[in-house]
């Protein structure tokens, strides 16, 4: 209600079967699919499920909104009524069909919901460009380098953002969890250890620091999603 995400349980089924509902009703009466999608994902309540066997988080930490996750199920159910290819743009790459403006974006969402998304675009998707960017830079100094012995970029990665290796964040971030060490990782854990490295950095940086951090991702997800656009 109100834009905002309930715990799960709290409202049962029922907005899920009326944001599905008012999904293809507002497709079928003409509006476009990803306006109709919006408005859907704004009467959505539950903030995690089990939907054909897959389980489903769509708030981290109870603060970050993974509102295209809930895109991606919605549209599951609701069936053939979005194009494929315009689908495909913007589950598998952020890219919308249409452009909307910010205000009506958030109007869509309700402000609760869209204040979690902005949590979850800076703390997961931004700082998954972060990573990329400087293991890319790791890479090309690697390769710029005659006398460079064979590093792992993607490890180097993290010892330059976090002051840490890879798997002692990892260790540091179960321990505070309560989870197990476990060999694996999950598309969702994958997710909420990226915004606990989100908020680890927050935490363990300057001001200036954040800053140029904050750009260089930025600029790497607009590279990623070609449009070209520099920070």
């Amino acid at each position: 209600m109100g834009g905002e995400l309930q715990p799960l349980g709290e409202t049962g089924v029922s907005s899920e079967n009326q944001a599905i509902r008012h999904f293809r009703e507002a497709v079928l009466h003409g509006k476009h699919w990803y306006l109709a999608l919006l408005e859907a994902v704004g009467q959505w309540d539950l903030t995690e499920e089990t939907y054909k066997g897959r389980d489903y988080r769509y708030l981290i930490a109870n603060e970050a909104f993974d509102w295209l996750l809930l895109a991606e199920r919605i549209l599951d159910e609701a069936g053939y009524l979005a194009p494929e290819e315009e689908t495909v743009e913007l589950l598998f790459h952020g890219r919308p069909p249409i452009e909307t403006a910010e205000e009506e974006f958030c109007s869509l969402l309700g402000e609760a919901k869209y204040r979690a998304h902005l949590n979850f675009f800076y703390g997961v998707t931004v700082e998954e460009a972060l990573i990329t960017a400087v293991e890319e830079e790791a890479r090309k100094e690697h390769r710029a380098s005659p006398f460079s012995e064979n590093g792992h970029p993607g490890e180097e990665s993290y010892q330059r953002i976090y002051g840490s290796s890879f798997n002692d964040l990892l260790k540091r971030y179960r321990k505070e969890k309560g989870c197990s060490m476990r060999q694996s990782m999950g598309l969702s854990e994958s997710k909420e250890f990226t915004y606990w490295l989100f908020k680890y950095r927050l935490n363990n940086s300057d001001k200036a620091r954040i800053a140029s951090d904050t750009k260089k991702a930025l600029n790497e997800l607009s590279r990623q999603r070609g449009t070209g656009v520099e920070l």
